[in-house]
This record gives structure tokens, sequence and C-alpha cells, in this order.
């Protein structure tokens, strides 16, 4: 399956591109033709911190941001993404003048909780959100509910993909989104046309890679 890996490149950095491979995929709420492969632009820091620097552009000297909260294993992007916000004169209501990069812990069923000792990097706290991928939404939407449960006021959502373009009235700043991928279809499973067409999937996925079928 890997060598049909494709490269996409980025518009906004020539050091950026999605890797991507065509087939038939699972996701926790969808069905997709295409699995992005996130893993460089996680890990690799060259990548982390041009991925971090073109997402900073949306927020520089426009919103005050105290916590970045990190999913799917977005921490080194969230880092530089911190630095680079900081270094251009980010808003920060924060008594220390600094920010917090935390994520989430995922309980059984799903559910988003932060424990005790990292609660009050949220409570009262002006916090972004920031995924690898965003699908259908419904990440986001669960995200930004664990956030105000804990006392937390969302200023917006950055994804490095995704398909949606706001959730709950917050714009989702991206690198890649459909007009990088403009046959990209997320479906729910039971009108999947793969499906319907007796294609096999190729692979169940999610933030963390994939598991062939």
């Amino acid at each position: 399956m890997e060598k049909r890996m494709m490269k996409v490149p980025s518009k906004a950095n020539s050091h950026l591109a999605l890797r991507v491979i065509p087939g038939h995929f699972a996701t926790t709420h969808s069905h997709i033709n295409y699995y992005i492969d996130m893993t460089y632009l996680k890990a690799r820091q060259s990548e982390a911190q041009a991925a971090a620097r073109v997402l900073a552009g949306n927020y520089e000297n426009t919103t005050y941001i105290d916590t970045i909260v990190c999913m799917d294993g977005c921490e080194i992007i969230g880092s530089y993404l911190a630095d680079e916000l900081t270094k251009n004169g980010i808003m920060s209501i924060n008594a220390h003048k600094t920010m917090y990069i935390v994520s989430p812990e995922i309980h059984t069923g799903g559910q988003l909780i932060f424990r005790d000792n990292m609660q009050s990097m949220i409570a009262n706290k002006h916090v972004l959100l920031l995924l690898a991928s965003a699908t259908t939404g419904i990440t986001v939407k669960r995200a930004l509910e664990c956030i105000r449960y804990y006392g937390g006021i969302p200023e917006g959502a950055a994804a490095l993909f995704s398909a949606v373009d706001s959730v709950e009235g917050f714009r989702v700043s991206t690198l890649f989104g459909p007009r990088d991928l403009p046959d990209y279809k997320s479906v729910h499973a039971t009108e999947c046309p793969l499906c319907k067409a007796g294609q096999k999937l190729d692979a169940i996925v999610n933030s963390y890679g994939y598991s062939k079928m």
C-alpha cells in the first residue's frame, strides 16, 4: 500500500508536503478515500517548525492565547507554534507571560479529560486547539466541549489537514484542505460508495497511523 504514496506540496511553504495514499479507509467517524500520513509533519524537526510558522500567521497580534491544547501527537508543532507566537508579539494574559502546551487524556469511550494537576493550565485561559486532522469536525467539537468544561476559553482551532472550514463558529485554520486534494471524500460508513461498489477496506486509520486489513 505504501508504494501508492503521493506527495502534495504546500502552496504556503515549499518545505512542506502532504503525504497521501489513495484507497478505501475507515476512521472512527467516517470512510475516506485517502489516508493522510502526518508522521513527518509531526515528527521531523524542520517540517514541524515550518508548519508552526505557517499556522502562526493566522493568530499573530489578533488573538489572546495562553494555552495550546494539542491532539493527535502534535506537541512538537505546538511547541514551535508557541515559540512563533511569543516571538511575534502574540498577546497573553498569563501571569508568567508564557504559553502552556498540554494534551488531554483520552478516557474510556473516547471522553477527553484533564487531570487535576493540569486543570490550572486550562481554567480561565485563552485556548487554541491544535489537531493533526479534522475530517468531520466531531473531534474538534468534542475537544472544544472539553476545554469549556474545564473553564477554558476557546479562541480557535488549527489543523494540519481539515475537510471542514469551521466548527461551532470557529474557523479551522489549516495547512492543507480540500483545495489540495480536490477529490478527497469523507462519508458516513452507511453512505460509502466504495463499500457499495464492493471495494474492501485497505486499512483502519487514526492519528497514530494505519492497520492493514
